[in-house]
This record gives C-alpha cells, structure tokens and sequence, in this order.
C-alpha cells in the first residue's frame, strides 16, 4: 500500500460525521495525518484562509502534499483509489455502482435526515426537526431491508459505502431517532465497529446527556 510523504492535514470539526468518516478512513488505512480544528460557531470556515482551501466554506478539508480536496465522500474515494487501491470500492462497474449508490444516499437522505436532525438538537436551532427525522425513518427502513440481504451495504465485504453511512447512523438517536426498531442496522454498526483501527464518532453533549 502506498504511503504519504508526510502527514495528511485533515481540517475538521470533530463533532461533524462528515469529519468522522474521513478520520475513520485514514484510520482503517493506518495513514499519518494531523488534525486541524476549524471553529465554526466562530465562523473560521468563512475566514479568507480556510475559503482559499473550500470556496464552499465547509469541513473537512484534507492537504496531502500538493493534493487539496473537499468534500467528505470525495475524500473518501480519493484516499481508497490513492492508498487502498480496490479494498474498499470494487473496480468492476456493478460493485462500484452499488458503492455509489449508497454515497448519493449518504450525500442526500443521511445528510437532510439524521444528520439534520441532529444540528437541530445539538445547535439548539428552532427548525422543526420531524421532516428530517421522518426522513432519517425513510433511510433507516430501506438500510434494514438491504442488511437482510448482505452483511455490508454494498456486498459481502466493507465498502466505502458502510464507512460513509455510519457515522450519522450511529449518532442518529443524537437527534431523536432511536434505532431500537432496526436490529440489522444495530447488528451492521457493531460490525463496523469491530473493524481493525476502528475510530469511534464523538458523541455530542446531547447524546452524553442522553
């Protein structure tokens, strides 16, 4: 497997679960990196020098040696086609489409449904969070059904798909939305979490007070 140089700079909020599986791939890949803080409730993402590395203002943000990336799936794919080499995302257009599918359902449904249910609670914001946590259920019905079929959500082995899914899964009750009615979600979690150089998401003052 291929080595950095030097260590990868990972710009982060360690509480975002889009930081979280970019930090949880350059863990399971056993890849230096250093971890750079940007506060956004003081609004460092919008500062000149962190635009200059993401003209869309958001984390995470990794510098590999001449390579600047953004976007948190994009990271991922640029980390396993860089150092993984087809570990994680199969080379033949079935599995790699079967791995894309389930990033655009990390990119939409995750995103606008447990992820956004749990800004609203974590954030304290007024938003009413039933839309995204009805969304979250919508997500959650359709991973149950396919962790019927297969261990992993995109074949029989650990894809980026699962790295990209999990960590606003496992922190969705952060949010409002239990996972007791999902034993196959639960059951896929801990398999995740049984990986070698698994890096647990934090969990938020809402899910420690919970």
């Amino acid at each position: 497997m291929n080595r950095p140089a030097a260590p990868i700079r990972l710009h982060r909020l360690a509480l975002s679960g889009h930081c979280h599986r970019v930090e949880l791939m350059l863990s399971l890949l056993q890849l230096p990196y250093e971890t750079v803080d940007v506060d956004l409730l003081k609004g460092e993402q919008h500062m000149p020098a962190f635009k200059a590395l993401n003209a869309f203002g958001q984390v995470p943000v990794i510098q590999d040696g001449g390579v600047t990336l953004a976007d948190s799936n994009a990271i991922l794919v640029y980390l396993e086609s860089r150092y993984a080499t087809g570990r994680f995302l199969p080379r033949d257009p079935v599995g790699a489409a079967q791995v894309q599918r389930w990033l655009s359902a990390a990119a939409g449904w995750l995103a606008f449904g447990p992820a956004a249910a749990r800004v609203i609670k974590l954030f304290g914001r007024s938003d009413d969070p039933v839309p995204a946590q009805q969304r979250a259920a919508r997500l959650f019905d359709a991973m149950e059904v396919e962790l019927g079929r297969t261990d992993w959500l995109a074949g029989r082995e650990p894809t980026l798909a699962d790295i990209a899914l999990y960590s606003y899964t496992v922190s969705a009750p952060e949010g409002g939305v239990s996972l007791q009615p999902y034993p196959r979600i639960r059951e896929w979690l801990a398999r995740v979490e049984a990986m070698p150089r698994f890096l647990p998401m934090p969990r938020s003052p809402v899910g420690l007070a919970a």
